[in-house]
C-alpha cells in the first residue's frame, strides 16, 4: 500500500532503536530532523523526488494538478503521443553504497572513543541497510512513480489511451528501466487492451543509451578527467571548503579525513532515505539549506559539463533520438493525410536522466547566458539549469501531435504540444505552448537534416588533442 509522502516525516523509528547512552545527541538530532529534510529536499539534483516538481502529488498521487486542461480548441484530436521517461526512484549505485560504507565504518571507529561527539555517535548507530547488490535497482517507490504516472497520463489523454490502441513500449537494457516500463504498463490496468496483458518491453539502447554508442563522447568526455575540470575545481573551491569544514567539525573528524566525494555521499544518503523510504535521515542533520545549495551546484556542474551545454558532443549525440521522434511524427501526419489509421499512436520509452538532459539541451532548453563554472556559483543562484527541476526521478518529456478541424490554413491542421514533467513547455520559437507542426519542424530543420549520429560521434584524428576537439 502506498503511504503518503511528506518531506517533514520524522525518522523516529530509527531514533527509537538507538542506544540509550546516545540520548543527548539523539534528542538534538530529533529536534532538527524535520526541519532538515524540509529545507534540503529542493536541492537534491538528479536524486530529487518527482514530487519536488509537482508538489500537488504529495496529497493526491493521481491529481493532474492546476491548469490540467490543455490550451487547444475542442476541434483538435490527439493522433500520437511520444513519451521519453526517466526511470522511477532507484537505490544508490554499488559505488555510492561502497563509499557510504567507508564513511559509516570510519564513524563507527571514531565513536568508540568519542562519546562527546553526538552527531558522529548518532550516525554510527544509524543502521547501514544498503547492500551493494541493490546497485541502482528500482525501489518499490519507483514502481509506484511509474504506475501513477501511467494513470495520470491516461487520464490526461483518454482518447489515446482508450482500449485497443497499440502501445509501443521500449526501454534501455538497465534493470531499473525495464522494471519501470513494466510498472508503467501495469499502471494502465487490465481495462486497457493493448494486445494482451503483458506488452513486451523492447530493449533499445541505441536510442535510450545513445551516449554509450558515441565513441567521441565516451573518449573525450565520459572517460576524460580533464573534461570535468570545472567540477574538480569547484570541489577544491571556497564554497565546498566551507561545507567540508562544517561537516568535519560536526563529526569531530580532522578535515583532511573528508573530501567532497564523501560529503556528497552523506548528502545523497539524506536524499535517498527521503525518496526511497519517505523518512528524514539522520544524515540530513549535517547540512543547512546553504550547504545544500552548494552541493546542488556541484551536482549541476557535473550534469552541465557531462550531459548539458558544457560540450557540444553531449547534446549532439542525442540527435539519433531527436530525429527518431520526428520520423514517427512525420509518419503519423502522412497516415492522417491519407486517412489511414495511425500505426503508432502511443510510443513510451524509458531511459535515464542522461537520456533526457542531452535531448533537452539539443532542443535549446534551460540554457543560461553564462556557462556554469567553478568560479561563478553566486552569480548562478537564479540559473535555469537546475537538474532537479528538469530530470528528477520519473521525469518525462512528452510530444503530443494533434489533428485539428475548422482551421483557417492547411498548416494549422496539424499542431503539437510539448510537456515536461506534465507541464506544458513553451516552444522556443514562439514562447507559446501550442505550435503548428510545420513551424516546429522548420525551427529544428538544421538538426533534423544535418545532425548525423555516425559523423557526430566519429573520433577525431589521432593528432588532435581531446581539449582542442572539445
Amino acid at each position: 500500500k502506498s503511504r503518503p509522502r511528506s518531506a517533514s516525516s520524522c525518522g523516529s523509528r530509527a531514533v527509537a532503536a538507538m542506544a540509550p547512552r546516545r540520548e543527548a545527541g539523539l534528542l538534538l538530532l530529533l529536534l532538527v530532523l524535520p526541519l532538515a529534510s524540509a529545507g534540503l529536499s529542493g536541492y537534491f539534483g538528479t536524486k530529487s523526488r518527482y514530487e519536488e516538481v509537482n508538489p500537488h502529488l504529495v496529497s493526491d498521487p493521481l491529481s493532474l494538478g492546476p491548469g490540467a486542461g490543455g490550451a487547444l480548441p475542442a476541434s483538435c484530436t490527439p493522433l500520437q503521443l511520444r513519451a521519453v521517461l526517466r526511470h522511477g526512484t532507484r537505490y544508490p549505485t554499488a559505488g555510492q553504497i561502497r563509499r557510504l560504507g567507508e564513511l559509516h565504518a570510519r564513524l563507527l571507529r571514531r565513536a568508540a572513543g568519542a562519546a562527546a561527539c553526538p552527531a558522529a555517535a548518532a550516525l554510527a548507530e544509524w543502521p547501514m541497510w544498503y547492500e551493494e547488490s541493490l546497485d541502482g535497482r528500482l525501489a518499490p517507490q519507483g514502481r509506484r512513480d511509474m504506475e501513477q504516472l501511467a494513470r495520470r497520463m491516461a487520464a490526461r489523454f483518454p482518447a489515446l489511451f482508450a482500449a485497443r490502441r497499440r502501445l509501443a513500449l521500449a526501454s534501455s537494457s538497465k534493470h531499473r528501466c525495464l522494471q519501470s516500463g513494466a510498472a508503467f504498463r501495469r499502471g494502465l490496468g487490465p481495462t486497457l487492451d493493448f494486445g494482451g496483458d503483458e506488452v513486451e518491453v523492447e530493449v533499445n539502447d541505441s536510442l535510450m543509451r545513445f551516449f554509450d554508442h558515441c565513441a567521441k563522447f565516451v573518449l573525450l568526455v565520459e572517460e576524460n578527467d580533464t573534461a570535468m575540470g570545472q567540477v574538480n575545481a569547484f570541489k577544491e573551491g571556497p564554497e565546498m571548503k566551507k561545507v567540508l569544514e562544517k561537516v568535519a567539525s560536526a563529526l569531530c573528524l580532522p578535515v583532511e579525513e573528508l573530501n567532497a566525494d564523501l560529503v556528497q555521499v552523506a548528502f545523497l544518503t539524506c536524499s535517498y532515505e527521503l525518496a526511497i523510504k519517505n523518512v528524514t535521515s539522520p544524515w540530513c542533520s549535517l547540512f543547512s539549506e546553504e550547504d545544500a545549495k552548494v552541493l546542488e551546484y556541484l551536482n549541476d556542474l557535473k550534469q552541465y559539463w557531462k550531459r548539458g551545454y558544457g560540450y557540444d558532443i553531449n547534446s549532439r549525440s542525442s540527435c539519433i533520438l531527436f530525429q527518431d521522434i520526428f520520423q514517427h511524427l512525420d509518419k503519423a501526419v502522412e497516415e492522417s493525410k491519407s486517412s489511414k489509421p495511425i500505426s503508432s499512436p502511443l510510443i513510451v520509452q524509458v531511459g535515464h536522466a542522461e537520456t533526457l538532459q542531452p535531448l533537452l539541451a539539443l532542443m535549446g532548453y534551460f540554457k543560461d547566458k553564462e556557462p556554469l563554472l567553478a568560479t561563478n556559483y553566486a552569480r548562478q543562484a537564479r540559473r535555469q539549469f537546475r537538474s532537479g527541476r528538469i530530470v528528477p526521478y520519473a521525469a518525462n518529456l512528452v510530444f503530443v501531435l494533434y489533428h485539428c478541424d475548422h482551421v483557417n490554413t492547411s498548416q494549422e491542421e496539424y499542431q503539437v504540444q510539448l510537456l515536461l514533467n506534465e507541464k506544458l513547455l513553451p516552444f522556443l520559437h514562439s514562447n507559446e505552448t501550442t505550435s503548428t507542426y510545420t513551424d516546429l519542424r522548420d525551427y529544428y530543420k538544421d538538426l533534423l537534416d544535418n545532425c548525423h549520429f555516425k559523423e557526430e560521434c566519429e573520433l577525431p584524428p589521432v593528432n588532435v588533442t581531446a581539449v582542442d576537439e572539445l
